[in-house]
């Protein structure tokens, strides 16, 4: 099963559509591409799914969905590779 997985990002690099942020997912980081949300910036908490930040969120609703995650087991599933 594929997910979008809330995060926050901690940083971004590039310009344009060549934008890449580095993403916490909790207590771990990956980076996604941000040329699907052009107007995401450092602190914003986005959707990803397969490596592409898809959907700005806020805060609250990004937490709600690490609270429903974490008691299906799903978090570390997702991030195992």
């Amino acid at each position: 099963m594929c997910l979008a997985v809330p995060g926050k990002i901690i940083s971004i690099e590039g310009e344009s559509f060549e934008r890449v942020g580095r993403i916490e997912f909790g207590q771990i980081v990956k980076e996604a591409f941000l040329a699907l949300v052009p107007e995401a910036e450092k602190g914003n908490y986005i959707l990803v799914h397969a490596g592409v930040g898809i959907k700005i969120i806020n805060e609250e609703e990004a937490m709600k969905t690490f609270e429903y995650l974490d008691e299906i087991g799903e978090i570390e599933e997702q991030f195992k590779s």
